[in-house]
């Protein structure tokens, strides 16, 4: 099945577990509506997003998913954790400039 790279998917206590058990790699932007770094990484995340089209990305709102907050020990925003059938292969903690998260990506493709 092939994704629209350019829609993020918002993850929630419902869909989580099945989008990051998924054979694509899988990022997930763990967030928060207060944290300044988070909205200038969004919109990184979007440009990248229509680069990629084998990885699926998504997000999470840290606020209103505290037991996936607590179960992935996610202590500061932004963390970006990277998934492949539902294990992590690879994080991120703190905002990166666009060509920092391609590299990030690039890396984890190989």
């Amino acid at each position: 099945m092939q994704y629209k790279t350019n829609i993020i998917i918002n993850l929630n206590d419902k869909n989580f577990q099945q989008e990051i058990n998924k054979t694509n790699l899988v990022l997930v932007d763990f967030w928060a509506e207060w944290c300044n770094p988070c909205k200038i990484f969004s919109k990184v995340l979007e440009e990248v997003s229509l680069e990629y089209k084998n990885i699926i990305f998504t997000k999470l709102n840290i606020e209103n998913y505290k037991v996936i907050t607590e179960k992935y020990n996610i202590r500061s925003v932004p963390t970006i954790l990277l998934f492949k059938n539902g294990n992590i292969i690879d994080k991120i903690i703190g905002s990166i400039t666009k060509i920092q998260l391609k590299n990030f990506l690039n890396k984890n493709l190989k």
